[in-house]
């Protein structure tokens, strides 16, 4: 009788566990289908063509979804599995790159960035202070941004029809054709050294050296080409050896030639008027392209990384990533009004928002990206989009599908 009873014990403890698990995975499925249909009807405006969204935490991918159409002329579906660059969430792997450099003792953040270069770089209205490579990842080197970043920086995919299509965008940014470009050395060698062709009195600010926030995106690919001259590798081999084999980020890549273009989204300077296929001569600072299935794989990371248990970087290499490098007498004027916004504070090419999120933001021509965590429950949201945008109505739609994530997060997590 003992035995009997207790197989039949067994038996219903086994079914009641079962029939428990199966309700919570059909409310959760139910989650994410009230999830998709709010997405969906948030976009019926059109304003967006395709982009993807997920929200992620320690443990893995939550929720992950494509929209829209990464080409509307043929119909093709905007999945989690197409491909496009991310612009300045690129920056996030240059910091991630110059730690493990670090760690396998090619260099140090304190060192001078002299120390490295094939060429000299002096702020001129500093000439005896030194530039370091902590100052590159902070934005504080004092090297900003001119209008030769703009109009020599994008270049074109080759063997694409450009019938009809405008080569100058935003009246700033111009594609160039694959022939007039240059190395990054080249390029870098020609905005920052002395005698530089594009070195005009706008490359270096008129700000010491380590002592003001100015967000900067040569700064950042020079921080790329320390990495490569200070490790001896190409800074795409590096990153790909170092972080993307070992997340297994199996569709994303630097370059066109790195991935399967067949997945790759076209880009939209608005929903009627596609871009042209182009890539970038500073590609470390904004040319990352991946999928939004890769990216959740990386923000897992990163969010494990923060808690101690990441596995690109060792803890102490973690915290230096994550830890907030400025105070507030660093910025001339500090963003206190957009929590997500990485101009709050910044890691090593980490940024902070003003609430504690942890993430960075992105946007070029046909592309704008969101991707941050909030390390108080260790949840996560990126957002993809293939379509240029900068009126209300877009600014309204974008937002409007970010904080949609935020509402359904922990309802994926219960």
């Amino acid at each position: 009788m003992t035995r009997l009873f207790l197989i039949t014990f067994l038996f219903f403890a086994l079914t009641s566990c079962k029939n428990s698990s199966r309700a919570e995975i059909t409310e959760t499925e139910k989650q994410k289908d009230s999830l998709t249909a709010e997405i969906k009807d948030i976009c019926k405006n059109g304003v967006f063509n395709g982009f993807a969204v997920s929200i992620v935490n320690d443990k893995g991918t939550l929720y992950q979804k494509g929209f829209g159409f990464s080409d509307i002329k043929s119909q093709k579906k905007y999945t989690d599995s197409t491909i496009q660059n991310i612009a300045s969430i690129s920056k996030t792997f240059v910091g991630l790159a110059l730690l493990k450099a670090q760690e396998l003792g090619k260099l140090k953040l304190d060192d001078p960035i002299n120390k490295y270069l094939p060429f000299k770089v002096v702020n001129p209205n500093f000439p005896t202070n030194v530039i370091t490579i902590r100052h590159l990842a902070t934005h504080t080197s004092s090297i900003v941004d001119n209008e030769f970043y703009l109009t020599k920086n994008y270049f074109l995919k080759e063997n694409q029809d450009l019938n009809g299509m405008n080569l100058v965008f935003d009246e700033t940014q111009a594609f160039n054709p694959k022939d007039s470009v240059v190395s990054m050395e080249m390029f870098l060698s020609n905005l920052l050294s002395e005698k530089g062709k594009w070195n005009i009195k706008e490359i270096y600010s008129k700000n010491e050296p380590g002592n003001i926030y100015e967000y900067s995106n040569i700064g950042t690919t020079l921080a790329a080409l320390v990495i490569e001259k200070a490790t001896g590798e190409k800074f795409d081999e590096f990153t790909t050896k170092h972080i993307l084999k070992p997340l297994k980020m199996n569709a994303s890549g630097w370059h066109f030639e790195d991935i399967d273009f067949a997945h790759y989204s076209k880009l939209y300077e608005n929903p009627q008027k596609v871009l042209p296929f182009y890539s970038m001569v500073s590609y470390p600072d904004g040319n990352f392209i991946t999928s939004i299935n890769d990216l959740s794989l990386y923000l897992t990371e990163l969010i494990k990384g923060y808690n101690g248990n990441g596995t690109i970087l060792s803890k102490e290499s973690f915290k230096e990533y994550f830890k907030p490098q400025l105070k507030a007498k660093n910025f001339i004027d500090r963003n206190v009004k957009n929590p997500f916004s990485e101009s709050y504070n910044v890691g090593i090419f980490m940024g902070f928002g003003y609430t504690g999120y942890i993430g960075h933001t992105g946007g070029d021509p046909g592309v704008s990206s969101m991707m941050f965590f909030d390390p108080k429950n260790n949840i996560g949201r990126i957002l993809i989009i293939n379509t240029s945008f900068s009126d209300k109505i877009g600014n309204d739609t974008f937002y409007g599908i970010w904080n949609k994530l935020e509402k359904y997060q922990t309802k994926l997590t219960n």
